[in-house]
């Protein structure tokens, strides 16, 4: 399984809570994870119930077995100075940049450069090993920036290196796309089984597809139950109000006569009936788009409890199922 694993998503969809998740699912049998955050939201923080995060790896969870999980955030002004350091070992000349506003500035006349840094720093974590020559974290969970614009971010190193054509930061770029562009990468997307984000998510596949960046998985999230059979959504398509209104009388619910309990039900009952019925078909067509992107995909259920740490690890223990069954 790839070591880089990038979860992405248009907004709303919980693309935060599924890296979390991933990031839980990973980290078993011993193993140790990563999960890095890039857009300063502390959502990550949020959905543990820890501090927000800072500028360093913290260890936010343990699971059975034996495995951690650990955070970061990534801060791109943090990332610029370890970067200056690391390759023109500035030192206090650095630091002194960063209180004259240099940085700030560099990244904000540089858009393309905050994206660098934060990409940079999360290969970095890939690609680290300890004084054995063992990876320190056996995966890193990428929370990215959102499907709209998750190629050019992944992409932006391509795009360096051309503009340097040697140096430091030509090579550094290089080594960030010899990763991001490598089976060592991964990059789902997640959706729910409506119009908008599916074909957000169609168009994300293309574009990483164009680009040469790994697709791995479509993460279909919150999906709700069917509370239907077949028969009975046939039925709720269409206007049965007298065997629904004969059926609740032999439940017990009142006679049949007109204006009676039962004849009461019936209405708001057809409706919702109608109502799921109508959903139903909806997303199964969604579902037969996904289909057509030959992109393996999981489905992650609707929690009706809201989301914290234990709803964060059952989502981890379908996520572990699902990838069994493979």
């Amino acid at each position: 399984m790839s070591r880089l694993q990038v979860v992405s998503g248009k907004g709303g969809t919980g693309k935060t809570t599924v890296a979390a998740a991933l990031a839980l699912a990973l980290a078993r049998e011993g193993r140790r994870t990563l999960l890095v955050e890039v857009e300063g939201r502390q959502g990550i923080a949020q959905l543990f119930g820890t501090e927000a995060l800072p500028y360093e790896e913290r260890k936010i969870a343990v699971v059975p077995g034996g495995g951690e999980v650990h955070a970061l955030a990534i801060d791109a002004e943090r990332a610029l100075l370890d970067y200056l350091q690391m390759f023109y070992k500035l030192g206090s000349a650095g630091r002194a940049l960063k209180k004259l506003g240099a940085i700030d500035f560099a990244t904000t006349i540089a858009p393309g450069l905050r994206d660098v840094l934060l990409t940079g720093k999360a290969c970095e974590a890939v690609r680290r090993k300890d004084k054995a020559g063992r990876f320190v974290y056996d995966h890193v969970v990428m929370d990215a920036p959102p499907t709209g614009r998750i190629t050019r971010f992944l992409n932006v190193n391509d795009e360096v290196a051309g503009l340097a054509r040697f140096g430091p930061i030509h090579n550094q770029a290089q080594a960030v796309m010899g990763v991001l562009k490598s089976p060592e990468t991964a990059v789902h997307l997640v959706t729910l089984l409506e119009e908008m984000p599916v074909q957000e998510t169609a168009d994300g596949i293309e574009e990483l597809r164009e680009a040469g960046l790994p697709v791995g998985r479509v993460v279909v999230n919150m999906v709700r139950p069917h509370h239907l059979d077949e028969k009975a959504l046939r039925a709720a398509s269409g206007e049965r109000r007298a065997e629904v209104a004969a059926a609740l009388s032999r439940a017990g619910l009142g006679g049949a006569r007109r204006g009676g309990p039962a004849e009461r039900l019936v209405g708001p009952l057809l409706e919702q009936a109608a109502e799921h019925a109508e959903r139903v078909g909806l997303e199964r067509e969604q579902r037969r788009v996904l289909a057509g992107l030959d992109v393996p995909t999981y489905e992650l259920p609707l929690l009706g409890t809201g989301m914290d740490v234990a709803g964060l690890y059952e989502l981890a223990t379908e996520l572990r199922k699902q990838a069994g069954e493979e």
